[in-house]
């Protein structure tokens, strides 16, 4: 059977050209394509690559090369409708039914394709007549360039009734046609049909392969609605599409990034400002498959949303409809505008370098969920506060993938238990007159010096033996305790199952949350008197002929701090490594594409890891000591 076009294409979107061979051979990232060994033949050397922007592999050994549906057909010895089938599994989509009239309907959509292009040539050609003075006035006003007009098909569409109709009919178009293509409307009373679009700028809207598929009009006089779009047709579907997808697929991939504005107008401006991975949702929230689509351009897309009140509402639906879609890796951020501002009026008035500001502070989805519930509730009293954390935890709820839900449960718990202590500290007035207040805030804004490479926050598994490290991790702090004025956040994060070693990590965390200076007597005195600095003791060795010596409090604190920096280095490769091996285990149980991706994220996160131990060159000559690590 024939499959109707849009159907491989919507396969296409949602199955990665690199994740379908990815499962065959192992394919590494090299610049804007994937290598790695041929599939079809015996090589020693990779000659094999895929271009998953173009959507084709190639292999320069043996000739191999194709598509999607190629590559399934020739690894697996299927048939063409098989491989669609296969792929549609893959894609989770249903297969079409059988339709007599198929074939007829894809010739209609070629001819409707033709009608479209007609249309938005013809429109293009008004903004350069006399009827499209009032049209250009507009655009120069709002400083859009004749070469944006030209990139983006910008066109005008007159006032009077039939304009557009009369043109088509000329050319052969029938009224069917362009009723179906949504150029039309036919009255209900039997009067004769007249153009949608009327007395508008006109905004070509294309598909993957940027055919023009539908049109967005902006009236340029009064009209009860400002922006206009066409209707659901054979071609258009408003929530499958982004407005500028296939020139901004084709940049994202360039960029790093994607960009989501608000409308037309704001993309055009992020492009002639040089952020041209723009696109924009078509008037309505961002729907469920407009997500999967600019998850295939970027793992993280910038929701760039104006400065007001819709913009805020407009980012809270987004980061709702993105929780039950969320996949380790694929995330959404923020970049949210000075109030009453768009990205047009920031760039017209401050530059393209305002912008790019904005676009790298953009905020983490787990930031924005916080300060939306936030936003919701009362906290003070103790039933608020609990009120808040159900909210919190029931948007983790709502989040399908495992590993990406208990990351989160845990992220909230670690900020509620912050943030509640941060509360308790303000409202007792515990701090003295010179002292500063927030300290766990001013500690959680350190520059964090281990880049990528924090402590994970999951905890190692029970059967990790670590030994003589934990007990050293807490032991050096203990010794040395100004090491968390640079490094909180890393000691924070570290996770511990040996009850006595836990609740001495708990309390040195709230004396440093509570206390300011802290030294090694003041740690001492506060332990003792939590009846805690026996454990201290249980775990404290006469080290100093072994090489634990650096959590002795005589070390220097240069070197107690490489010392420690190294144990916490080590810390996280056990838990990397032990990552790995669970996402190898579940892929060998279950061949999925999650799991699969959960694989390829270990795999990455345990490379980068690689030589990341602290630089250990000179250690302990600070202390007088000329001993190795």
């Amino acid at each position: 059977m024939a499959f109707p076009p849009h159907f491989l294409e919507e396969i296409k979107a949602r199955v990665g050209l690199s994740d379908l061979v990815g499962r065959r051979t192992k394919l590494t990232k090299k610049g804007r394509e994937y290598s790695g060994l041929c599939p079809f033949h015996n090589e020693k050397s990779p000659s094999f690559t895929v271009n998953e922007e173009k959507g084709f592999y190639h292999c320069f050994g043996c000739g191999a090369h194709g598509d999607h549906v190629e590559f399934v057909k020739q690894t697996e010895g299927v048939s063409f409708p098989e491989a669609i089938e296969r792929l549609a599994d893959l894609a989770g989509l249903q297969m079409p039914a059988q339709d007599p009239h198929e074939k007829q309907q894809q010739q209609k959509s070629a001819t409707l394709h033709e009608v479209m292009d007609l249309a938005a040539k013809w429109f293009s050609a008004q903004l350069s007549s006399q009827a499209g003075t009032a049209a250009r006035a507009y655009l120069e006003r709002r400083k859009v360039s004749d070469q944006a007009v030209s990139q983006f098909g910008i066109g005008f569409a007159p006032s009077a009734r039939t304009a557009l109709k009369e043109a088509l009919l000329a050319r052969g178009v029938t009224e069917n046609l362009m009723m179906e293509a949504g150029l039309i409307i036919q009255p209900d009373d039997g009067r004769p049909s007249y153009d949608r679009f009327r007395d508008r700028l006109m905004f070509p809207i294309g598909d993957r392969q940027g055919r023009v598929i539908a049109f967005g009009g902006r009236a340029l006089g009064d009209a009860p609605a400002k922006y206009l779009n066409s209707p659901d047709t054979p071609l258009f579907h408003k929530g499958h599409i982004l407005y500028n997808m296939a020139s901004a697929r084709r940049k994202a991939f360039d960029a790093g990034n994607v960009i989501v504005a608000e409308g037309y107008m704001d993309v055009i401006a992020l492009a002639e400002a040089g952020f041209e991975q723009a696109v924009a949702p078509l008037g309505t929230a961002v729907t469920e498959d407009q997500l999967r689509i600019l998850w295939k351009m970027a793992p993280e897309p910038i929701m760039c949303l104006d400065g007001d009140a819709a913009g805020w509402r407009a980012a809270q639906r987004a980061s709702e409809r993105a929780l039950p879609l969320l996949m380790p890796g694929k995330s959404l951020r923020f970049a949210l505008l000075p109030e009453g501002v768009d990205p047009d009026d920031l760039i017209k008035s401050e530059g393209p370098r305002a912008m790019a500001d904005i676009l790298n502070k953009a905020l983490p989805l787990s930031e924005l969920l916080w300060k939306k519930e936030l936003e919701g509730h009362a906290v003070k009293t103790p039933e608020q506060k609990a009120a808040f954390e159900r909210s919190l935890m029931s948007l983790c709820d709502q989040m399908e993938d495992q590993t990406v839900r208990d990351y989160y449960i845990k992220h909230f718990k670690d900020r509620l238990w912050r943030w509640s202590r941060e509360q308790s500290f303000q409202q007792k007035g515990s701090y003295s007159a010179g002292k500063k207040p927030e300290r766990f805030g001013r500690f959680a804004n350190q520059k964090n010096k281990f880049g990528k490479n924090q402590v994970a926050e999951t905890p190692i598994a029970k059967s990790t033996k670590m030994g003589r490290r934990e007990e050293l991790l807490l032991i050096t702090v203990v010794n040395h305790p100004e090491i968390l004025e640079s490094y909180f956040d890393e000691f924070a994060a570290i996770q511990l199952f040996s009850a006595d070693l836990d609740r001495l990590h708990n309390a040195i965390i709230e004396i440093a949350t509570s206390e300011s200076d802290l030294d090694y007597d003041r740690m001492k005195h506060h332990l003792t008197k939590r009846s805690l600095f026996s454990v201290v003791e249980k775990f404290s060795k006469d080290t100093s002929g072994s090489l634990d010596w650096f959590a002795e409090k005589e070390a220097a604190l240069e070197d107690a701090t490489q010392g420690w920096l190294h144990l916490v280095a080590r810390y996280e490769r056990v838990k990397l490594e032990q990552d790995l091996k669970v996402a190898q285990k579940n892929l060998e149980q279950d061949v999925t594409r999650e799991n699969l991706d959960r694989l390829k994220l270990a795999q990455k996160a345990l490379q980068e890891a690689e030589g990341n131990e602290a630089d250990l060159d000179g250690f302990g000559v600070a202390s007088g000591r000329n001993t190795g690590f």
